[in-house]
């Protein structure tokens, strides 16, 4: 680590330390280009608890909304709906972020000034995400946040720079963005008591004079009568990286019964996690799979458990479909769903599940006869079948045919009473539905969007199996990278590991999608084959 930096750490703990931070067994230190700082074990805590930040150290809306030179602009724009709490958020560390008197600067300094998630891509880089879902998704959020940015927030920044006394700093573009990186990076959810998050709601309510004890005493009193659940950045803690198998995980103590200071955050070793001094203590972010760890946080996991498709019919193509009026009515009565998430775990009782264990152990699908004519019979296939009914419900309907709309309005017609009183159920309207049209349909229209969402992703970067060698590749890239960077400098050894971190980010996540997308089709047209013989 390069002397300024650690100059940097060392002014970042005494800063935590003034504003009441505890390290009981845990320093924040340097971990390498891709992690970048983390928290590490220093010695055994004998209860467990590692680390301690008050809760008013939280970078939440409520500390925005109470800023001497914040709070008077942002109020009257969030009472009218104008900003949520994010943008509070994001606001305040833009405008820290280049405010000279800024009291935040020793935590600000130690944040991250480059980031690994799309918006921060090159052209080049984004281009490695052609054919995904993020490859758009990127494009929209950055032209978003292009229109954001001119339209509200550099007039407003420059309006509170003046209000600050501050006539030379400039924001610029690039100060937004790097704001929004680090909120969605570090932001966790956190419950509050009520009268935390609205102090002012609560003195009035107890009548109380400002006094500072009296206000503490019902704060404390109030987490066991209602919790308000906030998002913000939580210094010190928002330090530990991520792993599946985490070592620690956070707790609020209102009381103070678990820590001895009350209304704080604090983190807490999990029982497995036995520390060995100088070993990282990592919370989990979640079960997030690539396409999410990606886009909000800058990294994935390489087989990642948790990955997993978003499919979904658009619904533009609706609109031009046959009796699309009918079908669009029939969709909203069954409550339909017109996208699904396929993870990884769906095929886990698929057909061509491995784990003989998990597909014994499926719990039975009820046998429901949807027909009442009983002309049509439980498919055979149910409980092997790995897409949910919602979007199986929505593609039944959209692929119904003049003859089958009208037999669906047939069966419904019989439920209604004279008086029009009685409208069939959700449940009832998607019995006449498959009474009408069975699967086979639906599983076609299934097996093509698959395929054309195949088709997209190869098109954009290649088969799977090119995805492989071009990773084999990119290790070798990384391992001559750091090889250079002792001879040629840190920051340029931090540049390319940058480059190069992207990119493999990029192909360890299309990769992953071309598999699931590959094994979900293998399921549809599997399940097609036995709908169309059951059918016959």
């Amino acid at each position: 680590m390069a002397e300024n930096q650690e100059s940097k750490l060392q002014l970042l703990l005494e800063w935590l330390k003034l504003n009441g931070v505890q390290f009981r067994g845990c320093d924040i230190k340097y971990n390498d280009l891709n992690k970048g700082f983390g928290v590490y074990s220093s010695h055994a805590a004998t209860d467990g608890v590692l680390l301690v930040v008050p809760l008013n150290l939280a970078i939440t809306p409520m500390r925005v909304l109470q800023d001497p030179v914040l709070g008077p602009v942002c109020s009257a724009m969030f009472e009218e709906g104008e900003v949520d709490d994010r943008f509070l958020i994001i606001l305040f560390l833009t405008f820290e972020s280049i405010r000279k008197s800024s009291s935040w600067k020793p935590y600000l300094d130690m944040l991250p000034t480059t980031f690994g998630n799309p918006l921060w891509f090159s052209e080049d880089e984004l281009s490695d995400l052609k054919g995904t879902t993020l490859f758009k998704a990127t494009k929209l959020q950055k032209k978003s946040l292009q229109s954001l940015y001119d339209n509200k927030v550099k007039e407003l920044v420059k309006k509170l720079l003046v209000l600050d006394g501050d006539l030379e700093s400039e924001v610029c573009f690039n100060d937004f963005l790097w704001a929004n990186s680090i909120f969605w990076t570090r932001a966790l959810s956190i419950p509050l008591p009520r009268s935390f998050v609205f102090p002012q709601v609560q003195e009035e309510d107890n009548h109380t004079n400002g006094d500072n004890d009296k206000k503490l005493e019902a704060d404390i009193s109030s987490i066991q009568e209602e919790t308000v659940w906030v998002e913000g950045l939580v210094p010190g803690i928002d330090f530990c990286n991520h792993d599946l198998k985490a070592a620690a995980t956070w707790e609020v103590d209102g009381t103070g019964s678990a820590t001895g200071v009350p209304l704080s955050m604090y983190l807490l070793s999990v029982e497995e996690a036995r520390l060995q001094v100088g070993e990282e203590i990592s919370i989990s972010y979640g079960n997030k799979g690539n396409e999410e760890l990606l886009y909000l946080y800058g990294f994935v996991t390489d087989n990642n458990p948790n990955d997993y498709i978003m499919l979904h019919y658009p619904a533009e193509a609706i609109k031009d479909a046959p009796f699309s009026q009918t079908k669009l009515q029939l969709l909203e009565a069954q409550k339909a769903e017109m996208r699904c998430l396929l993870s990884k775990n769906l095929l886990d009782h698929g057909f061509f599940s491995n784990k003989k264990e998990t597909r014994d152990n499926v719990k039975k699908t009820e046998a429901v006869n949807y027909s009442w004519s009983g002309r049509r019979k439980t498919p055979s296939y149910l409980n092997n079948l790995v897409f949910p009914e919602e979007f199986l419900t929505c593609l039944r309907t959209i692929a119904m045919s003049e003859d089958e709309i009208f037999r669906v309005t047939s069966l419904l017609e019989e439920l209604v009473d004279s008086e029009g009183d009685r409208q069939p159920s959700d449940i009832e309207v998607r019995a006449a539905v498959w009474e009408a049209c069975g699967d086979a349909s639906a599983l076609q229209l299934l097996v093509d969007l698959l395929n054309t969402r195949m088709m997209g992703l190869e098109e954009g970067s290649g088969t799977e199996d090119s995805d492989t060698e071009l990773l084999e590749k990119v290790n070798c890239f990384k391992n001559k990278t750091l090889e250079d960077g002792k001879s040629n400098g840190a920051n340029e050894a931090s540049k390319n590991q940058e480059m190069s971190r992207n990119k493999y980010a990029s192909i360890v996540y299309r990769r992953g999608q071309k598999q699931l997308t590959r094994q979900f089709l293998k399921e549809a047209e599997h399940a097609l084959q036995l709908a169309l013989s059951e059918s016959s």
